[in-house]
């Protein structure tokens, strides 16, 4: 494998996070993300910030699995929002070793979210992390041009843009807008497949997200031109959550191998 490809969280959030590890090095892959702070409150949240056991749990897997962390999730950007208490989370995905950290843009402000965004990367660069602005067609920055202008108004050098495949082909983006990013902006990528159609419906866009995507290659978009945008050594996180129940690991080899498919 000569690209990183890493088993996002959201493939296998059924599992607690040192099991998706394990998922992670018994189906193949070399990375894993990690969610350290819930999507939505009706998620579980595990202890995995801090010094509990857990996070030593993890530390012990990595080392004996080999598994590296790509990314930590997810830092959300409200009008609300405390940058200083990410704080204990991002010295957590420092301590597991992550290279990224994955943002999402809840504040319709736009010049308030830049300026949040901005902190967070000085923030994170502080633990040697990437603050990466993933664009979603239901959040308040929805499409690449967005987050281009919030990236380009926080000015830090390890910041970003995270580019989600299903978010990128169910909003107003371009692939010429991809290829005209700055190399140095793109970390990494998510990988998955979804029927070409794009549900017109906020609430169905949302599900399909979260908990209905294809194996990519099984669906419609467009993925080896977006891969072709892409600087062609881009790390991969798959996030492939899908309707149909199959074991975790089973769910796993089939996003590794149709993925490795894509890329050949």
């Amino acid at each position: 494998m000569t690209r990183a490809i890493g088993l996002a969280a959201l493939t296998v959030l059924d599992v607690a996070p040192p099991e998706q590890i394990e998922t992670a090095a018994a189906a193949g892959y070399s990375h894993v993300g990690l969610r350290l702070i819930p999507a939505t409150p009706e998620e579980v949240r595990h202890p995995v910030i801090g010094d509990t056991p857990m996070v030593r749990e993890l530390e012990r897997r990595l080392v004996d699995t080999g598994i590296k962390v790509l990314d930590v999730e997810i830092f959300r950007l409200t009008p609300e929002v405390r940058i200083a208490d990410f704080e204990s989370a991002l010295a957590t995905a420092a301590r597991l070793g992550a290279q990224h950290i994955l943002v999402a843009g809840n504040d319709p402000q736009e010049a308030r979210l830049a300026d949040s965004f901005a902190q967070l990367g000085t923030l994170a660069a502080r633990y040697g992390l990437n603050a990466c602005l993933e664009p979603m067609p239901w959040t308040d920055v929805a499409t690449v041009a967005t987050a281009r202008r919030i990236v380009t108004a926080g000015g830090a050098a390890n910041s970003g843009v995270l580019l989600d495949a299903i978010h990128f082909f169910r909003a107003d983006n371009s692939l010429a807008e991809v290829a005209a990013l700055p190399r140095s902006w793109l970390h990494y990528m998510q990988l998955c497949d979804a029927p070409a159609a794009c549900p017109t419906d906020r609430a169905e866009l949302i599900r399909q997200a979260r908990g209905d995507r294809l194996f990519p290659g099984d669906g419609g978009l467009d993925l080896r031109g977006l891969l072709q945008a892409l600087p062609p050594d881009i790390p991969i996180s798959l996030e492939v959550p899908i309707a149909q129940k199959m074991d975790p690991l089973e769910r796993a080899r089939r996003a590794l191998v149709a993925a490795q498919r894509v890329l050949a």
